[in-house]
């Protein structure tokens, strides 16, 4: 399957710019959250349990053999050749700005990794943060900053217990653009209150707003979260492929032909995933949406 005459993928554009594969490895490099840890909230986000994801959510082996272990299986798996460490666990901003350093310069530090891409919400960017990604970015890493906005509207950001707004991600991007960072902004479709189409204009605000990259993934419904009890009550919507799949495939055409798209759809550990049983069928859903772009 080739997306990449539709779609500026992220391999596709790191081949155009490096001239071999680049693949991201993903790390956990032992943060927390603010909606987490009571500075903003407790238990996190209503769809939120890291496990469902990130095989090294519980107890994280070092940053280096994370590197390590995952440029091997990466690397074989994806003929890949160069790396980028994608610190993806919670909120990787979250920490004094030097422990931020020595964390990201320590994966800077591993053979084959050329850059970094971090993950983390639109409140939890300070500028000295900014400061030190765009330093990593002019000393010729490839830096990605992946903010986490899931919706553009207050009331279902409130609803899945966020913690942030969508003036906060607005401020975000403003002050990343102003550093010349490279942002990716994530976007969750399905969620409770927020209709389809809401989708398709939130991702049209971040496109306006400057951000080069999207990440759209269907909402998990994962065991041990306060979403597994609601879906037992009825009260969250369910999201057929079919809907996500022209969802997807509309941002896509509306999108502009230079936008990066880092992720189409996503999968949960099966053990814990709850609903929609679809998403477990990873090549499916990337086969129907590039079906539905060809036709």
């Amino acid at each position: 399957m080739d997306l990449t005459r539709y779609v500026n993928t992220f391999g596709k554009a790191m081949r155009a710019k490096y001239g071999q594969k680049v693949h991201k490895v993903s790390i956990n490099a032992a943060f927390t959250c603010p909606n987490r840890d009571a500075s903003k909230g407790i238990g996190g986000c209503t769809f939120c349990n890291n496990a469902s994801f990130n095989i090294n959510a519980q107890q994280a082996p070092s940053i280096e053999q994370q590197l390590c272990e995952g440029k091997s299986v990466v690397g074989q798996k994806k003929n890949a050749e160069k790396f980028i460490a994608y610190f993806q666990a919670y909120t990787s901003t979250y920490a004094d700005v030097n422990v931020l350093e020595q964390r990201y310069q320590t994966a800077l530090n591993t053979p084959d990794v050329i850059g970094l891409s971090v993950g983390t919400r639109p409140d939890c960017v300070p500028d000295a943060v900014l400061k030190l990604l765009a330093e990593y970015q002019q000393q010729g890493h490839e830096v990605w900053l992946e903010l986490g906005l899931q919706s553009a509207n207050d009331d279902v950001l409130r609803q899945v217990n966020r913690g942030h707004d969508v003036a906060c991600y607005k401020d975000a991007i403003r002050r990343a653009k102003a550093y010349d960072l490279q942002v990716c902004t994530h976007l969750i479709v399905g969620l409770p209150g927020e209709s389809l189409e809401a989708s398709i204009d939130a991702a049209s605000m971040v496109t306006d707003l400057g951000t080069d990259g999207l990440k759209i993934h269907p909402l998990h419904v994962v065991k041990g979260t306060q979403m597994a009890r609601q879906i037992k009550q009825g009260t969250i919507p369910n999201l057929s492929q079919s809907q996500y799949v022209d969802i997807v495939t509309r941002i896509i055409r509306q999108a502009p032909s230079e936008q990066t798209f880092h992720r189409l759809t996503g999968t949960a550990n099966k053990d814990l995933l709850l609903a929609p049983d679809w998403c477990v069928r990873k090549w499916s859903v990337l086969n129907a949406i590039y079906d539905e772009l060809a036709a």
